[in-house]
């Protein structure tokens, strides 16, 4: 068995994650419509679930470091390479999974108030990527799980409050406005905004490019080998 299916094996033993990945969506598809950003919140909303959702798909490496697992890998016939690029596919196929699933629906609920959905599908592909790269570049810090999720859902709310998700980035203090465009939050808030008020396909161009960027930095982050 490969890595890869054992990914999918694992998580979907417990009856925990299947719940936890379908009531948040779930749950944001049927928020009403905004009137900032004109689109229905739950899709505005939705960067912070996929946050939530890659920090605790992402916590099986960290278990894997805990529990000893990747020094019983280090004489395996399987490289840390392949070990990580294998657990990482697995986590983008079941969000990206999830995504669809709650782009279809969503669009099925809200109607013509969705704006473009294969677009919106495209920005949570990108912020998917994104947040997994942060997720593991935050359990590389951590020795122990408990500690870096606690207080990962700590900086979870705050990302999303400073970058624009919960309210405009516009009533912050102009110094603040340019500080939070380092959060990739700001990023995935400001595509799902210039999308709601039907902007090009050239104005999300750069969103788009600034969130896969700030994946391979966050990549580059955390795939140092670390066995303790």
């Amino acid at each position: 068995m490969t890595v890869f299916q054992f990914v999918f094996r694992r998580f979907f033993r417990k009856k925990t994650n299947s719940i936890f990945l379908l009531i948040l969506p779930i749950g944001a598809i049927f928020l009403p419509m905004g009137e900032w950003p004109p689109i229905p919140l739950g899709f505005h909303y939705y960067g912070i679930i996929i946050m939530f959702i890659a920090s605790r798909l992402a916590a099986i490496i960290m278990e894997d470091r805990t529990n000893k697992t990747l020094i019983r890998l280090s004489v395996a016939p399987i490289t840390h390479f392949q070990y990580l690029w294998q657990n990482m596919l697995a986590y983008t196929t079941i969000m990206t999974a999830v995504n669809l699933v709650f782009v279809i629906l969503g669009t099925v609920v809200h109607g013509d108030n969705v704006p473009s959905p294969g677009f919106l599908f495209i920005i949570y592909t990108v912020f998917t990527m994104t947040a997994l790269g942060f997720s593991l570049a935050w359990y590389a810090i951590f020795r122990k799980k408990e500690a870096a999720f606690s207080i990962l859902g700590a900086i979870i709310i705050l990302m999303a409050m400073l970058g624009g998700v919960l309210w405009p980035v516009e009533i912050m203090p102009e110094s603040l406005q340019r500080a939070v465009m380092l959060l990739p939050t700001y990023w995935v808030a400001e595509a799902t905004i210039l999308l709601s008020y039907r902007a090009t396909t050239e104005e999300l161009f750069i969103p788009l490019v600034v969130m896969f960027l700030f994946c391979i930095a966050f990549l580059l982050l955390g795939s140092r080998r670390k066995l303790t």
